[in-house]
């Protein structure tokens, strides 16, 4: 039996909505032939929301059935949607994994094996320079997020808008092997600091508070995270300092 469903979206010449190509896309991938009703104007959008009662669009029905917008429809095939202050380790594993591969990459292409002790130590600082640059994407915001848990920053408030160019220059620096009458201190420094902010606002305090570490808008909880940055920051200027 042909499953159908009746889709409503914007579809303007100035915009197209993509919860209603999402929509679309979900639809079919669950094998629903989909009668798709595209809102060409704005007067027609106001229209349809007022004649169903609704406030936004897409809006799916299944027979009788009004089901929603995109994230109802995700809903109603079983998905995931996740609310507004859920927490998440999916930024930190994307930036890991990336630098990981990338640490490894290179690693095959200036030592012929991608599995070296170099390798390793690019991991780190490549790590540092992305989380760096998620920092400085918006350092306001960065900051604000920040001082919630820094120690440093606390004190003195212009630290917490210093971090994310002091990571950035270690990260970098130590991905050249240079400098390291520089990057050294600044790493060690900065990440002993942040090693016992977390560890005092975690596992001392017991607060729960969302990490800075991949910018002013994560949703990763503050916690071991947050603690295994600094502690690499900590250990890779360690490494360097006895190599």
């Amino acid at each position: 039996m042909t499953k159908t469903a009746t889709l409503y979206r914007m579809v303007m010449p100035s915009h197209v909505c993509p919860f209603g190509l999402k929509s679309k896309w979900q639809l079919e991938r669950h094998g629903y032939t989909v009668d798709d009703h595209w809102l060409r104007t704005r007067e027609e959008t106001d229209a349809f929301m007022a004649r169903h009662g609704v406030k936004t669009t897409p809006q799916t029905f299944i027979g009788s059935e009004r089901i929603g917008g995109n994230d109802d429809l995700t809903r109603f095939f079983g998905g995931h949607v996740p609310a507004k202050d859920e927490t998440s380790y999916r930024p930190v594993v994307a930036v890991f994994a990336m630098t990981a591969l990338m640490a490894l990459a290179a690693s095959a292409a200036a030592l012929g094996t991608p599995f070296t002790t170099q390798a390793v130590m690019w991991f780190v600082s490549l790590s540092m320079c992305v989380l760096a640059i998620l920092k400085l994407q918006d350092v306001e915001r960065f900051s604000t997020m920040f001082l919630n848990y820094d120690l440093l920053g606390r004190r003195w408030v212009p630290y917490a808008y210093l971090y994310p160019f002091g990571e950035a220059l270690a990260g970098v620096l130590m991905t050249a092997d240079a400098l390291r009458w520089v990057s050294v201190p600044v790493a060690l420094f900065i990440g002993g600091v942040g090693a016992v902010s977390v560890v005092k606002a975690v596992y001392v305090d017991k607060r729960e508070l969302k990490c800075a570490c991949v910018g002013g808008a994560t949703t990763v909880p503050l916690g071991f995270v947050s603690l295994t940055e600094n502690l690499f920051m900590v250990g890779m200027a360690l490494w360097m300092l006895v190599r």
